[in-house]
C-alpha cells in the first residue's frame, strides 16, 4: 500500500493541514502497512496484544477427573463404606473405588479411579464409617477434557489478549504467548518542565508524561519508557535514533517555533512525512512520519491538545499495527445539548458527557487544560461549518 506524503512533501514544508478525518485514515493506513512483528512474550507481558497464532490446548481442561464440590466421591449405589480421603493437590497413590465405596474429597482434588459421582457434604449423612445420601450419576465431577480436549483450537489468531485470555492460556499449559504488541517510547520535550513537586517561577508540571502510558495501553501497545528531554536539537536526534521501539512519540517540538526541532531532525533522518499538521482545534500541530520500520508521532506540548492528537493519530496507528479495533469508536452519533460554535476550516473537538440521546459540553477545554477531558466521556467531533444536527463521538480512555 502506498502511503501519501503530507501536502508540502518535505518535512518542514508549509503545505495545508490535513483534514481531521483524513489524518485518522492516514494513521490507520500507515499502521496497517507497518504492522507489528510477532513476539513470544511471557504471559505477564502479553496483555493488550493480539494473538499471532491460534491458541491451542497443551493439556485438556480439566486435565484430570476432579471433584467440583466438597463431599464424597462414590461408586455404585449407597450406602457407601468410607475408605479414605483425598485433598486437592495430593496424589491419589493408586487409590481406586469399588462399588459401594466412598472417599472424602475436596473441591479440585483428583477423583479416584472408579468414581461415578460426588455427593456434596450438605446432602450426605455419615455414621460409623458409612455414607448415606442421594448421589446422582455423573454429578459434581469435572471429567477430564470435557471442557477442552488436548490439542483443541480454543481461540483464533487476532483475538485480543485480555485478562481472561491470559488466565485461559495459563490453565491450558502456556507460559507465554506469541502476540502482536507494538512497542512505544515517549519523549517529552521542554526545558520548562518539572516532573515532581510544585513548579517554580517559569516552570510547569509535566502532564503529558503521566497521561500517555494509559493511552498507549488502551490502544493495545507496550510502553517501553517515558524519557524527559530538553529543547536541544542534538538530544532529540540522538533519542529518535536510539529509541529501539516500533513507535516513537515526541511530545512538544511539533510546532514551528524556535525550540521545535522535530521537523528538522526528521528531515535530517530522511523520514517520510505522512501528516504535517491537522485541521483541528485543539491539536493542530500534529505530525506523522516513518523511516526504516520506525513510526514517529509528533504531539503538541499543551496537554489537552496532546490528548486530542493522540486520539487522532497515535491510537488509530497502534490499533492498525496489531489489527485490533480502535477503542475510540463505538459510541453512537448524537446531538449536542448546548450551543457549540463550529470553526470555518477546522474540526473542533469538544469535551462532553454523554447522556440518553444527547451529549453535554463540560467546558474547561482549552488546549493547556485537561480539566474538561477529566470530566468527560468523549469528545464531540464538530466538523467545519457545522450548523447543528448529530455529531460523531470520540470515546475517551
Amino acid at each position: 500500500m502506498d502511503i501519501p506524503v503530507a501536502d508540502g512533501a518535505a518535512c518542514g514544508g508549509h503545505g495545508g493541514a490535513v483534514p481531521w478525518a483524513r489524518a485518522r485514515e492516514r494513521a490507520r493506513e500507515l499502521g496497517a502497512r507497518s504492522g507489528t512483528p510477532a513476539r513470544d512474550l511471557p504471559l505477564g507481558r502479553a496483555l493488550g496484544g493480539v494473538l499471532a497464532d491460534d491458541l491451542r490446548a497443551l493439556v485438556g481442561l480439566p486435565a484430570f477427573d476432579a471433584s467440583a464440590m466438597d463431599g464424597f466421591a462414590v461408586a455404585g449405589e449407597g450406602p457407601w463404606r468410607l475408605v479414605g480421603a483425598q485433598l486437592a493437590g495430593a496424589p491419589v497413590a493408586g487409590l481406586s473405588l469399588g462399588r459401594g465405596e466412598a472417599v472424602e474429597i475436596a473441591t479440585g482434588a483428583r477423583a479416584p479411579k472408579g468414581t461415578e459421582s460426588v455427593l456434596p457434604y450438605e446432602h450426605a449423612e455419615v455414621e460409623d464409617g458409612w455414607v448415606r445420601g442421594e448421589a446422582l450419576p455423573g454429578r459434581h465431577v469435572r471429567w477430564s477434557g470435557e471442557e477442552t480436549a488436548p490439542g483443541e483450537r480454543v481461540l483464533e489468531a487476532g483475538t485480543e489478549v485480555t485478562p481472561a485470555v491470559l488466565g485461559l492460556a495459563a490453565s491450558l499449559g502456556h507460559d507465554g504467548l506469541g502476540v502482536r504488541l507494538p512497542t512505544v517510547s515517549v519523549l517529552v520535550t521542554g526545558d520548562e518542565l518539572a516532573t515532581n513537586g510544585l513548579p517554580g517561577d517559569g516552570v510547569v508540571r509535566d502532564a503529558i508524561g503521566p497521561l500517555l502510558p494509559g493511552v498507549v495501553a488502551w490502544a493495545g501497545a507496550h510502553l517501553d519508557r517515558v524519557r524527559m528531554l530538553g529543547d536541544g536539537f542534538g538530544d532529540l536526534g540522538e533519542a529518535l535514533t536510539t529509541a529501539g521501539t516500533d513507535v516513537v512519540v515526541v511530545c512538544g517540538s511539533s510546532s514551528k517555533g524556535p525550540a521545535d526541532h522535530l521537523r528538522g531532525v526528521l528531515r535530517e533522518l530522511d523520514a517520510e512525512v505522512v501528516v504535517d499538521g491537522v485541521a483541528c482545534r485543539p491539536g493542530h500541530p500534529q505530525l506523522l512520519a516513518h523511516r526504516d520500520g520506525t513510526v514517529f508521532v509528533g504531539l503538541p506540548g499543551n496537554p489537552n491538545a496532546a490528548l486530542v492528537a493522540s486520539l487522532t493519530l497515535l491510537v488509530p496507528l497502534l490499533c492498525a499495527m496489531s489489527g485490533r479495533p480502535d477503542p475510540t469508536a463505538g459510541l453512537a452519533r448524537t446531538t449536542l445539548g448546548a450551543d457549540v460554535r463550529s470553526r470555518p476550516d477546522d474540526t473542533r473537538l469538544v469535551a462532553v458527557r454523554v447522556g440518553e440521546g444527547y451529549a453535554e459540553p463540560v467546558g474547561h477545554d482549552r488546549p493547556g487544560s485537561l480539566r474538561g477531558a477529566a470530566l468527560a466521556d468523549a469528545y464531540a467531533v464538530v466538523p467545519p461549518g457545522w450548523a447543528g444536527g448529530e455529531v460523531e463521538l470520540l470515546r475517551l480512555p
